[in-house]
C-alpha cells in the first residue's frame, strides 16, 4: 500500500434503504447537523462526508471564484458552493464542490424549491479530489451526475495533474496537465484556469 492509498479517508456510509428517508426527513437531518456535510445516494445510502483540509479548501474557492467572475459578467445562471445539496432526478441528494445552473432552469423553480435543496441537476459541476478522497468514489459520483442529466462535469485530480471530463452520451475524456479547460459547450466563453491548482 502506498502512502497516498494509506492516507485515504473513506466517508462513513450508512444503509438507510430499508428506512426510506423522505426528502423532508433528509433535509431536516442536514439542518440539525449543519457542521457535518451529508449526502444521500439514490439507493438510500447516507454518506457522512469528511471535511477538507486547507489546500483543497483553497483550490475549491479558486475554482468557484473563476466561475463566479465569468457568471457575473455573463449573468447566464447561478453558481453554487460545496455546501449546496441538489435533489437529483434519479433520487440522489448530492453536493458538488462547485456547480452552476442555467438561469431559465433555476427561475423555473418555486421560491420554496430554491430555498431548500433544489430539485434539479446542475448543468455544470466540478469535483476536486483531495489527498484523502477515493478516486473510484468520485468517478462513481461523476457517472451519477451524468446519468441525472448534468451536461458537463469535471473531475480534477491534482495528485496526478489530470482532468476527467464527463459529457452526456459520450465517453469520458482525460486531459493530462492542462493549463486550462474549455467549458464553452455549456458555459459560453469560459476557460477554467488550472495553473494555480497544479502549483
Amino acid at each position: 500500500m502506498t502512502l497516498a492509498e494509506s492516507s485515504i479517508i473513506e466517508p462513513i456510509r450508512l444503509d438507510f434503504s430499508s428506512i426510506h428517508l423522505t426528502d423532508e426527513q433528509f433535509y431536516q437531518l442536514c439542518i440539525a447537523n449543519p457542521e457535518q456535510p451529508l449526502e444521500l445516494t439514490a439507493k438510500g445510502v447516507l454518506i457522512v462526508m469528511s471535511p477538507v483540509g486547507g489546500e483543497s479548501g483553497n483550490y475549491e474557492l479558486e475554482l468557484g471564484t473563476d466561475l463566479t467572475i465569468w457568471n457575473r459578467r455573463t449573468q447566464l445562471g447561478k453558481v453554487f458552493s460545496s455546501s449546496t445539496v441538489f435533489r437529483l432526478p434519479l433520487g440522489g441528494q448530492r453536493s458538488p464542490d462547485v456547480s452552476w445552473v442555467e438561469l431559465s432552469r433555476w427561475n423555473a423553480l418555486t421560491p420554496s424549491q430554491q430555498q431548500k435543496f433544489p430539485p434539479i441537476a446542475p448543468d455544470f459541476v466540478i469535483e476536486l479530489r483531495s489527498r484523502t478522497d477515493s478516486l473510484s468514489d468520485l468517478q462513481e459520483k461523476m457517472l451519477e451526475y451524468r446519468a441525472n442529466g448534468v451536461r458537463l462535469g469535471l473531475l480534477i485530480n491534482p495528485q496526478v495533474q489530470q482532468v476527467e471530463i464527463y459529457r452526456l452520451n459520450q465517453e469520458v475524456e482525460i486531459l493530462r496537465s492542462p493549463t486550462e479547460v474549455n467549458c464553452d459547450e455549456v458555459l459560453p466563453g469560459f476557460l477554467l484556469n488550472l495553473s494555480t491548482i497544479w502549483q
